[in-house]
């Protein structure tokens, strides 16, 4: 087996020192004379060939500029509260004004406190939606009531919601009590209210003592335009408990995997605290979670999300939206961090996963969690399955640890940095077919029906992930290519990105 197959040790070594961390084997990408010289040669030599417009605009087109920049300023945060199934995402989905939180028709479908960002009347605010709050919960459902009492002290003003076909009950009585002595500004929400008869219920939630309640009906959106009036009034213009993001703004970071591999721990082991609910019973998490954490020095955005079950076709009910959810937080990241159970043999599952974050164009991380259950024995079934079943990705960088104990932990955030720094990479147009013109030379593409399809002209179209395109003669063979890719990361890195690499055929103008 060679090395690349191993679980990469390099990336933290405990004994690397951070003036160390510069890879002095990372390639110079400093275009010469020479090099930009013979870019121009070849580009002109391409007008003697049919081009096409797009054609023409790459070829004049600078570099990709992509900004990361977030506003610096914390938006006010709103937290929405209350029982099991009174409606909460529904609200909050209802607020945003798109189906963002997981909804089914059975209560304990949200289990986290889940962060969106939201506007109102050209506002922006911070909606935080929370599991149903009951008091006498155990187990699952007790972490889930802290994760509501965190979401509570952590809002600058909270929207207390009700059932108001069901009425006041002693539950309600109790979070009332709650909220008193969080001294938060609250908002009474009648829920359920669909028509005008349904307003004459919502009156008896008076004797909750919280003021008049609003009613409104989250399902049709009856009377949400004056509760998020009377919210904006209540809120802070920035908020009073929200840190400020730094400028530049954070990496984003996906974690994701099959259910049960441990990415919310994870994430509770990176920020140092208890952020989302972790439980032995497989799909705890549904809605992806976002936490802004501050690790080695440096702020990251950590999404915790659905563990992928199966195909999403091949799921029904609340673990259908969860996975609908997944990808999307899988798109707004710029590096997926595969978490795979080094205690279980790999499954086409854990495959799966890693090829959706390749298909999603984003950086690749792939960890081995759950460390510390392994034995010798496991250890080498494990380099075995790594050699067979990860030989399509090779150039991911690949951590070991155990979100439990902790151990190694901190190693992650070298392979993050690698892969981003990848992800990032630009060659100059020079020094790329400089390259390629060695790679050719050395190795031409083989003949077919008697014709040699020759590269006249290469240029990399886009960053993040690199995209590549080629000006051919004719058509390149997949192996060919394959050849490429291989001679591009082996001169230029690129590890733990994946890279595309696009054919342009154009034939010579008719004289």
């Amino acid at each position: 087996m060679n090395d690349e197959s191993k679980p990469t040790e390099r990336l933290a070594a405990d004994d690397v020192s951070d003036d160390m961390l510069v890879d002095p084997r990372r390639p110079d990408l400093t275009e010469t004379a020479e090099d930009g010289q013979r870019a121009e040669a070849l580009r002109a030599g391409l007008r003697e060939y049919e081009l096409e417009e797009d054609d023409l605009a790459l070829l004049a087109g600078g570099d990709d500029v992509t900004d990361r920049a977030e506003p610096a300023g914390p938006p006010p945060v709103l937290a929405v509260v209350g029982r099991p199934n009174v409606g909460k995402s529904t609200l909050v989905n209802r607020i945003l004004g798109r189906r963002e939180a997981v909804v089914q028709d059975t209560p304990g479908v949200t289990r986290d406190r889940v962060s969106y960002p939201a506007d109102w009347s050209g506002r922006q605010f911070t909606l935080v939606d929370t599991g149903g709050w009951e008091r006498d919960a155990k187990g699952l459902g007790s972490r889930v009531a802290d994760q509501a009492e965190i979401a509570i002290a952590l809002a600058d003003a909270v929207l207390f919601v009700v059932d108001a076909v069901v009425g006041p009950t002693d539950e309600d009585e109790y979070v009332v009590r709650m909220l008193r002595r969080a001294g938060k500004p609250t908002l009474l929400v009648a829920n359920k209210v669909d028509d005008q008869r349904g307003e004459a219920d919502a009156a008896l939630l008076w004797s909750l003592g919280l003021g008049e309640p609003y009613p409104v009906s989250a399902l049709h959106g009856r009377g949400s335009g004056d509760l998020l009036d009377a919210a904006l009034e209540v809120l802070p213009e920035t908020s009073a408990v929200g840190g400020e993001i730094p400028e530049g703004g954070p990496r984003r970071v996906a974690l994701v995997g099959r259910p049960n591999v441990g990415k919310s721990s994870l994430l509770n082991a990176i920020s140092g605290a208890h952020r989302v609910v972790v439980d032995e019973v497989a799909g705890t998490t549904r809605d992806p979670v976002d936490e802004l954490v501050v690790v080695g020095g440096r702020p990251w955005w950590f999404v915790d999300t659905a563990g992928i079950r199966r195909r999403v076709h091949q799921t029904s009910g609340a673990d259908f939206y969860a996975s609908l959810r997944t990808q999307s937080a899988l798109e707004k990241a710029e590096v997926g961090v595969v978490l795979i159970d080094a205690s279980v043999p790999m499954t086409e599952q854990d495959i799966r996963v890693v090829q959706q974050v390749i298909d999603a164009g984003r950086s690749l991380v792939i960890a081995y969690n759950k460390w510390d259950l392994m034995d010798d024995d496991r250890r080498s079934f494990l380099d075995r399955e790594i050699e067979q079943q990860l030989v399509q990705v090779p150039w991911a960088p690949r951590v070991n640890f155990s979100a439990k104990t902790g151990w190694h932990t901190n190693r992650l955030v070298r392979a993050l940095d690698t892969a981003l720094e990848s992800w990032d990479t630009r060659i100059p147009t020079g020094k790329l077919n400089a390259f390629l013109g060695e790679v050719t030379a050395a190795k031409p593409h083989p003949v077919r029906s008697g014709k040699q399809p020759r590269i006249l002209f290469a240029t990399q179209a886009s960053t993040r992930p690199p995209r590549f395109v080629l000006f051919t003669t004719g058509f390149l063979d997949p192996g060919y290519r394959r050849f490429v890719e291989r001679r591009l990361r082996e001169t230029f890195g690129f590890e733990g990105t994946p890279i595309s690499i696009g054919v342009r055929v154009r034939e010579k103008r008719r004289r």
